[in-house]
């Protein structure tokens, strides 16, 4: 069926993006009509311009992994959430809005920093820096905020770690990272939120260039390898460096938040994790796959005619794999809107999918796995200090998350 046709049969003024109006743990109810309908709905944007949704799992795996979309957003057609959004892609510009051979060139440079073997190296790192930040929560005295004193600091002082990023930089550094993800800000907030963070980058970078080390941490190996002998521009490694902070820092947090949340509303999930250690690798996932938390990341645009689920994209059509839709999908996961800690979920796209599925995924799961194989084991009480109905979510932040978490245990 011709994408004009389709465009006919549906809503060609559908608002988006969508609200969460089912509540801040469900997506946006309409994701299940979408899913129901004979191909993609067009959605307008702020701008008045459209783009195609797609929902279904099985065309959102396609879509992503077609050489026939571009990432990169100055390519006519891509379209944009928010003038905050468009104003944040103009300013912040790393490999991950890339495409081929270019996107590969750049990745191929760290993939050896993600593999298994640096995050099993890793691991009794994570887990002193969790023990720490516990400790100190335990300490304070009752409630806590988790996302100030555990779900923040945590991915913060790990991929600050990872890299080499001095610990006197790590507050601004997770303030700028939540001002550039905002899409309702008014678009200077994300733009200057990213120069700020290229500011500190860069002198980070340029110390290590002077003294690079022995290739003690991510920075010193980046400048060793690939900067010194002249592979990588100072420029770009600051632009690789600020995504990988980002990508490292505030998907995890949301994550965890998000993912305290969704256990202690199901308290006969958390009794089962709890009670089978063995199963946190797979409660992990299954959060993964309910939360969906990064909520529009998968924007994309046509370079050619292309036909995705039967229907055709025609060259110069901007679309967007809603991710956090496919991983609601009923014919891939019967009952999607139950949280089932023994659910086989590992195929979900959480991640991404495609050459553009997260780099760092290896060290967020390794992360998820030591915070929720010990923080219900510390903490067995560990409860709500306010209703749930009173928790302030992030809606308007291209991640999914709380601003506060405040707990009694």
């Amino acid at each position: 069926m011709q994408s004009d046709e389709i465009g006919n049969q549906q809503n060609a003024r559908c608002p988006f993006p969508l609200a969460r109006s089912a509540g801040p743990l469900s997506p946006p109810p309409e994701y299940e009509s979408m899913r129901m309908e004979a191909g993609p709905r067009r959605v307008t944007m702020w701008n008045g311009e459209t783009a195609w949704a797609f929902t279904r799992w099985q065309d959102v795996r396609e879509l992503l992994s077609s050489p026939h979309f571009s990432a990169v957003p100055s390519t006519p057609g891509y379209p944009t959430l928010s003038p905050a959004r468009a104003s944040a892609l103009e300013a912040y510009q790393s490999f991950i809005t890339m495409d081929p051979p270019d996107h590969g060139f750049y990745r191929r440079m760290i993939t050896k920093e993600f593999t298994f073997k640096r995050m099993q190296e890793l691991r009794p790192r994570v887990q002193s820096v969790l023990d720490d930040l516990l400790d100190r929560i335990e300490a304070g005295g009752q409630p806590a905020d988790l996302v100030t004193a555990l779900a923040g600091p945590l991915p913060s002082i790990v991929i600050s770690l990872m890299l080499g990023v001095p610990a006197e930089y790590h507050r601004d550094m997770e303030a700028f990272g939540a001002q550039k993800n905002d899409i309702t800000a008014d678009p200077s907030v994300p733009a200057e939120a990213a120069r700020q963070m290229g500011i500190i980058i860069d002198r980070i970078l340029r110390e290590r260039e002077a003294n690079p080390g022995s290739g003690e941490d991510l920075l010193s190996r980046l400048v060793i390898d690939q900067i010194l002998p002249g592979h990588l521009s100072h420029q770009a490694a600051v632009s690789m460096v600020s995504l990988l902070y980002l990508a490292g820092h505030e998907t995890t947090t949301n994550q965890i938040t998000l993912g305290i949340v969704t256990l202690l509303r199901n308290p006969d999930q958390l009794e089962k994790m709890k009670a089978q250690p063995d199963t946190v690798a797979r409660a992990v996932d299954e959060m993964l796959r309910f939360n969906s938390i990064v909520q529009y990341n998968s924007a994309r645009v046509a370079t050619a005619d292309v036909e995705i689920g039967g229907h055709l994209v025609q060259k110069g059509e901007g679309v967007y794999a809603l991710i956090t839709a496919a991983n609601h999908d009923p014919e891939v996961y019967p009952h999607p809107d139950c949280f089932d800690v023994e659910r086989d979920a590992s195929n979900h796209m959480a991640f991404s999918f495609g050459i553009h599925q997260c780099l760092g995924q290896s060290l967020a799961r390794m992360e998820l796995e030591i915070v929720f194989g010990t923080l219900f084991q510390r903490l067995p009480d560990l409860r709500l200090a306010i209703p749930f109905e009173q928790l302030e979510f992030k809606n308007e932040q291209l991640v999914h998350g709380l601003r506060s978490l405040p707990v009694l245990w």
